[in-house]
């Protein structure tokens, strides 16, 4: 009798957070590393938002709160919703989880069975995949072409649909490309959903801040109001907030997935820590002018990063509307001979030889769905992102 359960063989540690830690054990042992894997904005959490958790200690605010959020953060969330994504809420349509994580783990896991189809753009975040799995459904891949920017395309999504559909997976800004869908491409999508009313909506909104050269952010259910009682629009304060340790995602949908949510996770983690979810209010309801500030910056980065890859030797990196990653072909060098004498015969032999020859550390894309291509984050100090872009050169240009 095996230990081990079948739930747990279908799935595989994240393939993002192993290269990270493997980035850091060189650095441990005194390598020269330049970790562009992890996807977490190198910038400060704000003052005002440090000063409302150590308020929240000085209150007491240190004990069990209801399971999916204190009333003050469903609150925050609701009033959010509908400031920024024209979407009307009551605080029973609302969770909150330990990280967005949480929340995506809770919706499959709450309303999957075996059989269930679950369509996924790719490439995709890691994790959609493995927690679909996990919970006894299948992951229904959709490949998107880099001359689409990677975008899905409503004839490719109109296709993978099945009557076994119960999801799509849905992420704009993209997490690993960067893509971010404008209303004209969103509607072209939520015009096919519409013709399939057995097809549930999980969106994915953490970048939603992080975008660029004016680009408006849309989320399916504000551009589409018939697809509202089948959504779960799902954000967090991790990436825009620069809050990625204090764990805080949530979401809100109809009244009884946002209920079933709230039964797997009291006997799971039971409630998020209390003194991130008094910081979360602080977050929502306070100033947004850094976020304008942080994006300015990361404008710069990306438009430095791309430029530098696509004067690359087999390198082609379209320029992304948000997020802070880059996702750059390297189709043009797969077959060709390293230094070492290895051949690079897939993305991930890419990635291994770049961090071996010039200890720069990016995540293969096959982990996400789609190569040969490989993702950059560029949420890191500009001086190590263009030392990084000058080892890449190098290193392309050493292959024979």
């Amino acid at each position: 009798m095996s230990l081990i359960s079948a739930a747990l063989k279908r799935i595989n540690p994240s393939q993002t957070i192993a290269i990270s830690n493997k980035a850091r054990e060189l650095k441990a042992a005194g390598r020269d590393v330049i970790a562009l894997a992890a996807g977490e904005p190198d910038f400060e959490t704000p003052d005002n938002i440090k000063e409302a958790a150590i308020k929240a200690i000085h209150d007491g605010q240190t004990r069990y709160t209801a399971v999916d959020g204190i009333p003050e953060l469903k609150a925050a969330i609701v009033a959010k919703f509908k400031r920024e994504n024209g979407l009307t809420y009551k605080p029973s349509q609302v969770t909150v989880g330990t990280g967005g994580k949480q929340v995506l783990f809770n919706a499959l896991v709450a309303t999957l069975d075996a059989g269930d189809e679950v369509i996924i753009p790719a490439p995709y975040w890691v994790s959609y995949p493995d927690i679909v799995q996990f919970a006894g459904g299948t992951p229904v891949p959709v490949e998107t072409r880099l001359e689409d920017n990677f975008k899905l395309q409503p004839e490719a999504l109109e296709a993978a649909i099945t009557p076994k559909t119960k999801w799509l997976i849905f992420n704009s800004p993209s997490n690993p490309t960067g893509s971010a869908y404008n209303r004209t491409e969103m509607k072209a999508l939520t015009d096919v959903l519409v013709k399939h009313p057995h097809v549930w909506v999980l969106t994915d909104d953490m970048y939603e801040h992080l975008v660029y050269d004016d680009f408006e952010f849309v989320t399916p259910a504000q551009v589409e109001p018939a697809l509202y009682d089948r959504t779960l629009t799902m954000n967090g304060v991790s990436k825009a907030y620069c809050m990625t340790g204090w764990r805080i995602g949530y979401a809100a949908g109809p009244e009884a997935l946002i209920k079933a949510i709230g039964t797997l996770q009291s006997q799971s983690t039971s409630n998020p820590n209390s003194i991130a979810q008094w910081a979360a209010v602080e977050a929502l309801n306070g100033p947004q002018d850094f976020i304008a500030a942080n994006n300015k910056v990361f404008k710069e980065r990306r438009d430095l990063v791309v430029s530098m890859l696509n004067q690359t030797n087999g390198l082609t990196c379209p320029k992304p509307e948000g997020a802070f990653y880059v996702y750059p072909s390297c189709a043009g060098l797969i077959g060709k001979t390293a230094p070492s004498g290895k051949v690079i015969d897939t993305d991930e032999a890419f990635a291994s030889e770049l961090l071996e020859a010039e200890g720069v550390a990016v995540v293969h894309g096959s982990a996400f769905g789609l190569g040969p291509a490989f993702r950059i984050s560029y949420a890191t100090a500009t001086k190590d992102l263009e030392e990084a872009c000058l080892r890449i050169q190098r290193f392309c240009g050493s292959l024979r």
